[in-house]
C-alpha cells in the first residue's frame, strides 16, 4: 500500500491530533496520505459522514479512527468506492477496529509492506414499499430494525422467507442481522454469537408476544420481507432503521424486503487477534 486517506469523528480533538500524527509519520516513510476535510459538503449528498467523493481515486487504504460505530459510518458512506478500511481502536475493546492506537505505526509499516490480510463482511441491502412503489432503500453492515417508536403497545408483522410465508409476530421488533451484527443489537435480545465473516442472514425478535422467541439462521441468498399488519386496529407508530439509524416511519400494509447487498465491507487486518480472543475479553469485563 501506497496512498491512505484517514477518516474520524472531528469533533473529538485527540482523534484530530493522532491524524496528523499518522499523516507526519506516513509522509516520512515516503508514502501519501490525505485526512478528512473538514468541510466535506454533506449536505445534498448521500453521504451522512464521509463525503467519499472526495477521496481521491489512487488511495488505497482508508484509516479510520474511533470505534466500531465510526467503521460502521464508513462502510455505508464508502460503499460504492470498494476501499479497503483499517480501524484504530480509540476507547473500549471494539469487534469491528483491528488495533489499539498505541500499535499504530507497527501496523502501518505491516500495510505498506502488503503484510495484511482481508476479512471480508457481508452486508445487507434493504427497501421499504408503500402501496407498491418503494419509498426508501439503503444499506447496512450490522443490521436492520423495524420495531415500536414513541408507544408501549406491540407491533404486528408477518415474515416471508423467498415469497413462503414464515411466521406472524407480536413484539417489540424485530431485528435482521449479519453475521457482524450478532454481537450487536440482535444479542442484546437474545439472539446467538456468529463468526463475524460468515454469510448468512439471521431473523431475531425482539420481546415477542410468544413462547417461541429463537433466532431463525438463513442462507445469505434468501429474501426476507417483513410486512406491517394492522395491528387489531390500534394506532401504533413504527420505523424501520439501519445500522441504529436512518429511521423510516411505517405505516400498516407497508413491506421491508432485505436481502443481501451487492458488495461487501473489506475490512484489514494486521493483528493476530483472533475474533475469539476479542470475544473472551469482552465478556470476561461484563
Amino acid at each position: 500500500m501506497n496512498s491512505f486517506y484517514i477518516l474520524m469523528n472531528r469533533s473529538k480533538n485527540d482523534r484530530i491530533t493522532l491524524a496528523h500524527e499518522i499523516k507526519d509519520y506516513i509522509q516520512s516513510l515516503g508514502k501519501k496520505c490525505m485526512i478528512q476535510d473538514d468541510d466535506q459538503k454533506l449536505e445534498g449528498t448521500k453521504y451522512r459522514y464521509s463525503n467519499a467523493d472526495l477521496i481521491p481515486e489512487d488511495v488505497d487504504c482508508v484509516i479510520v479512527l474511533g470505534g466500531d460505530g465510526t467503521m460502521i459510518q464508513a462502510a455505508r458512506d464508502l460503499y460504492n468506492r470498494n476501499l479497503p478500511l483499517f480501524g484504530v481502536n480509540i476507547g473500549t475493546l471494539g469487534f469491528l477496529t483491528d488495533i489499539e492506537k498505541d500499535n499504530i505505526y507497527q501496523s502501518i509499516i505491516s500495510l505498506i509492506k502488503d503484510e495484511y490480510e482481508i476479512d471480508s463482511r457481508m452486508m445487507l441491502y434493504g427497501q421499504v414499499y408503500r402501496d407498491g412503489e418503494m419509498i426508501y432503500d439503503n444499506i447496512a453492515l450490522n443490521d436492520i430494525v423495524i420495531n415500536r417508536h414513541g408507544t408501549l403497545r406491540v407491533i404486528d408483522f408477518d415474515i416471508y422467507v423467498n415469497g413462503e410465508y414464515l411466521n406472524s409476530y407480536s413484539a417489540d421488533g424485530m431485528i435482521v442481522s449479519t453475521a457482524t451484527g450478532s454481537t450487536a443489537y440482535s444479542l442484546s435480545a437474545g439472539g446467538p454469537i456468529v463468526q463475524p465473516n460468515a454469510s448468512l442472514m439471521m431473523i431475531t425478535p425482539v420481546c415477542p408476544h410468544t413462547l417461541n422467541k429463537r433466532s431463525i439462521i438463513l442462507d445469505q441468498d434468501d429474501i426476507i420481507e417483513v410486512v406491517m399488519s394492522d395491528n387489531k386496529g390500534l394506532a401504533e407508530e413504527r420505523v424501520s432503521s439501519f445500522d441504529g439509524e436512518l429511521y423510516v416511519r411505517l405505516i400498516t400494509g407497508d413491506k421491508i424486503i432485505i436481502r443481501k447487498a451487492e458488495k461487501r465491507a473489506d475490512l484489514v487486518k494486521t493483528s493476530k487477534l483472533s475474533f475469539l480472543q476479542i470475544l473472551k475479553k469482552k465478556m470476561s469485563n461484563n
